[in-house]
This record gives structure tokens, sequence and C-alpha cells, in this order.
């Protein structure tokens, strides 16, 4: 009898979760509200030492040069100057110059490389393709292998002509095998093949299939597949440190790297430092204030761009990390 009663009690709270729309799948992820305020805690945690160096970074920029003689790095500084911004604007055009440049090759480079790749991850996930497990394995092997720094210098140089050319900045990194990998498991996951059978039925070919609905049903991957391109085209300095000369040519990051590494060859060559002209040099190089203000120069553009991927940020990522 009492077997009997549990039973019933059972069913009756199936038939009330049922009745209320509660799924199974619900139920597995439901939280505690202990767990939750924990989980919250812990990201909040997280979230503000994430911000605390950020901010650190830009009260540096504005402290002025006293207070950080004699207090150090602080978050509440005994003076505030904005003299390094000023500094940093007064220095010529050169960062205006490094700034459009940036700019315009992120920008390109973001629209090439997601438009190739996504052409690539379209072919891969093709079901029809004959030749799919072998261009699969070709990208797969690029992510284990790759021809060194010195193959691609000689033929980024002496075959190709691309030194001291905007073309370097542009062309480099274009296609990421990781990125094409997530993208074709993201179309594999996201859009049925039935629509590719009835765009062929109407007399559609690939490129217009790859066009009129890849495309379309693909903004959260080619959002996320987009920012980490657009984050680690702003964020390159190497291309810039090894192939540009031209002072119009020279990106944003390669600009702050050159001056970083200027100030410290001198204060850690005593020889030079202890000569008139290498005091000189160090009287007129950036202070910390300085090279704080231009990361947070550097910086700001950037986090802007968060936004506009974010709502497309968490699904790109959950669907086409996970095959089906």
């Amino acid at each position: 009898m009492a077997q009997l009663t549990k039973r019933q009690i059972r069913r009756k709270m199936r038939a009330e979760e049922k009745a209320e729309g509660v799924s199974s799948f619900q139920k597995i992820n439901r939280i505690k509200k202990s767990t939750n305020a924990v989980l919250t805690a812990v990201m909040l945690i997280i979230a503000i030492l994430t911000v605390l160096p950020v901010v650190l970074c830009v009260i540096i920029s504005f402290t002025s040069s006293e207070s950080l003689t004699y207090n150090g790095f602080s978050f509440f500084p005994t003076s505030f100057s904005a003299k390094a911004y000023k500094s940093l604007f007064a220095t010529g055009s050169q960062i205006v110059d490094s700034y459009l440049v940036t700019i315009l090759v992120t920008a390109v480079h973001t629209l090439i490389s997601i438009f190739i790749m996504m052409m690539y991850a379209f072919v891969l996930a093709h079901q029809r393709f004959p030749l799919k497990r072998f261009y699969t394995f070709v990208v797969f092997f690029t992510m284990l292998f790759s021809g060194g720094l010195v193959p691609s210098y000689i033929i980024n140089v002496n075959y190709l002509h691309l030194y001291d050319t905007i073309f370097i900045l542009i062309l480099s990194g274009m296609v990421s095998a990781y990125n094409i990998i997530i993208l074709r498991t993201f179309i594999t996951t996201t859009i049925p093949m039935d629509l590719f059978d009835a765009a062929k039925i109407d007399g559609a070919d690939d490129f217009r299939v790859f066009l009129k609905i890849v495309l379309p049903l693909s903004k959260a991957g080619l959002a996320t597949i987009g920012l980490f391109s657009l984050v680690g085209k702003w964020n390159e300095w190497f291309v810039g440190m090894l192939y540009i000369d031209n002072p119009k040519l020279i990106p944003l990051q390669t600009m702050l790297t050159r001056i970083q590494q200027k100030i410290d060859f001198v204060k850690n060559n005593s020889s030079v430092a202890s000569t008139p002209d290498g005091q000189a040099l160090l009287k007129n190089m950036p202070s910390e204030q300085t090279r704080m203000a231009i990361v947070v120069v550097t910086t700001v553009p950037i986090l802007f761009a968060y936004p506009f991927f974010q709502r497309y940020f968490i699904q790109g990522m959950t669907i086409g990390s996970v095959k089906g």
C-alpha cells in the first residue's frame, strides 16, 4: 500500500510538472539558489580581478610624475595630470598614421579572412564533396606543423615582394585552421542539409547556396570568428616589426613595442645612459605615464567592438564547438 502511494505521488508530481511546462532537460539544469549565489560571487570576483589592471593602467596614465615617484603605482594617487596624453599627441603625426594603418588593416583583414574561412568551411561541411576528408586533413596538418619563420620570410620577401607594403599586414594570418574547424562544425550542427538539397532542386549553384543560405544563417559563428580575427590582428606587432620600415605603414602595436624596446635598451645599457646623448634621449623618452597612456589609447577602440559581437558570441561558441 505504501509503495502504491509513492507511485501515485510521483505520477502526480510528473503531471504537475508537465502541466507547468517543465521539461526533463530543464529539471536537470536547475540550479539551487545557494549554488547560484556562490557562482555569482565567484564570477563577480573574477570580473573584478580582470577589470582592476585596466583601471590601474588608466589611473597611472593620469597620475603626475611627482605622485608616481614618491608613491609608486597606486589606485589613489595624490595628484593627477594629463601631461602624458598631451606629450603623446604632441609627438607628431606618427600615432595618427599608425592608428589609421591599424584600423584599415584590421577591418580589411577581418572581412576577407572570415569570408575565405567560411567558404572553406562550407566546402568541408558539404556531405557530397568527394575530397572532403583530404582537405580536412590538410587543414588539421597545418595545426600541428608549419613551415617556420625563415621559409615564410623568404617567400614573402623574395617571391611575393611584400616587404614594406601594406599587403603583408593584411594577408598575414589570413586563414586559421582552428577557426575553419569551428565554422565547419557550426554549419553541420545548425544548418540542415535538406536546405542545400532544396536549393539545388530550385536550380541554385553552390556559390548561390553559400551566399543566400549559409551566410545569413551563420551570423553567430561569423561574429565569433570575426571577433577572434579582429582582436588578433589589432594586437599583432611582430609582422610590422619584421617587414615594415616605412613610418607611414607602422601599425599601432608595433610602434608601442619599438618605444618599449628603445626605453629598455637605454635604461639597461649604462654606457649609453651615461653619455650626454643618452641622458637627453632618456629625458625625451616617454615616462611610465606616457607608456600607460599609449596602452589606453591602443586598447579603448577594441573594447568598443565587444558590444557589437556579444549577442552572438556565446551562441557561436557553444553551438560551433560541439559536434551534434
